[in-house]
């Protein structure tokens, strides 16, 4: 009766819960509550290993048994040490149409002398993911109606399991593109304590944020934090172009300004260049699609400055190019900006950059954040209104660059109700 009210609620139900799991464990395990005990007395998910590295779907190692679940929990443990010694090997030709296998006895007690078990290969995109088995003692098989709701089921597994693999895939790709986007180690600058927080909103890509700190020769030092439009592998490449054009420029000896002022031209040619290869692309396939496709803009935020330590503080000279305004923190107490605001870089071709410069005291701290801290949001207000990231930074006073780090992050975070949805960056720079 259940089968003829409810088969399609519970294929809804499934692809329902199945569709937003991320990770393929999960998936088996969600599998087993599905299966058991409206379709099943028991069952298993084998999944397939996959080489580290391989984007074809090779399989190493054979199967591995992620999840065992029965109508009874006191028998899931010796269930799954019976099954791990023989995993199923259904035919390819099998498809994702049950195969019978053998009845696990001995595992399953009393009273389930006899039943019927079957295997479900899980196959998606014409890889081989793993097996399904479903097992009910007392009867010689399946109905046909149970074995063809089983299958429409594990389409749907095979379809998550893939997706989490995808998903595994991409987030160890983000997480190497992370490592070498950032610097190694953040140079240490004499009379100067520096403290930062970096925390990426990982969702599969690399983080849009990036920061550096490096010496820049003749007792220079250059700070940079900035925010790439978007995330993932686009926001990969233009932190891979900015970053080493930024030391390189510092380290030829280029000026605050210069510097904007050539990175900004090295994003617009980069983005032309794009844009022709999308249009000859176009071209050569006909034309299709060119109507919906535009040059593809690679703009970024950028705070930059430069440090040079002399006789009682440090000489700071620093740029925003569309990036949330440094504070500076005196040791006095009193918060000010310390530039002004500018175009962002890869725009505009005719930007022209200029940089304000002044001296930090000891005890003095600068403030440089990311969007990420400014627009934390919490209902319809977000964390720097009313120049609440001033209010909290002069709460600060007196305390260490770590300190202050520390206590903004903090604030950022108990700010809102949920965790930050944007990637948070701020580094705190202090005369000594």
């Amino acid at each position: 009766d259940w089968l003829n009210r409810g088969a399609l609620s519970f294929l809804a139900e499934a692809s329902d819960l199945l569709a937003g799991q991320l990770d393929e464990d999960m998936v088996a395990a969600l599998t087993g509550q599905l299966v058991v005990p409206r379709l099943a007395d028991w069952c298993a998910v084998w999944l397939e290993d996959e080489a580290p590295g391989r984007s074809d779907g090779g399989v190493v190692g054979g199967p591995r048994l992620a999840r065992v679940w029965h109508g009874s929990e006191n028998r899931m443990e010796e269930l799954r040490r019976f099954l791990e010694k023989d995993p199923p090997q259904p035919p390819e030709s099998a498809r994702s149409g049950p195969v019978p296998v053998p009845w696990p006895a001995e595992a399953l007690g009393p009273g389930a002398e006899t039943g019927s078990a079957l295997a479900y290969r899980l196959v998606a995109g014409g890889r081989p993911l793993g097996t399904l088995v479903i097992g009910r003692a007392g009867q010689e098989q399946f109905p046909d109606e149970i074995t063809g709701l089983v299958e429409d089921l594990s389409r749907r597994v095979a379809l998550a399991v893939g997706a989490a693999r995808q998903y595994a895939r991409q987030a160890t790709i983000s997480r190497v593109l992370q490592r070498g986007l950032l610097p190694g180690a953040v140079a240490e600058i004499p009379g100067v304590r520096s403290a930062l927080v970096y925390e990426p909103c990982d969702k599969g890509g690399p983080s849009g944020d990036f920061y550096d700190l490096f010496p820049a020769g003749d007792g220079r030092w250059c700070f940079a934090l900035g925010d790439v439009q978007g995330k993932g592998p686009e926001a990969a490449v233009v932190i891979g172009l900015a970053r080493p054009w930024l030391r390189l420029l510092a380290r030829e000896g280029y000026a605050v300004p210069e510097v904007l002022d050539r990175l900004n031209r090295l994003l617009l040619d980069d983005a032309t260049e794009t844009a022709d290869a999308a249009a000859r692309a176009l071209v050569a396939d006909g034309g299709a699609g060119l109507a919906d496709e535009g040059p593809q803009t690679r703009f970024l935020s950028l705070l930059y400055g430069e440090l040079v330590p002399v006789e009682g503080g440090v000489r700071c000279t620093m740029a925003s190019a569309g990036h949330p305004l440094p504070l500076l923190l005196q040791a006095d107490g009193k918060v000010g900006e310390v530039a002004t605001p500018q175009s962002l870089l890869g725009v505009f071709e005719d930007a022209g950059y200029g940089c304000g410069t002044f001296e930090l005291r000891p005890g003095d701290s600068i403030l440089c954040v990311t969007d990420g801290v400014t627009e934390r949001r919490s209902g319809h207000r977000q964390f720097d209104d009313d120049e609440g990231l001033a209010a909290a930074l002069a709460g600060c006073a007196g305390l260490s660059a770590e300190l202050i780090a520390e206590r903004i992050r903090r604030l950022v975070h108990e700010f809102g109700g949920r965790p930050p949805e944007d990637d948070l960056a701020l580094l705190v720079l202090q005369a000594e």
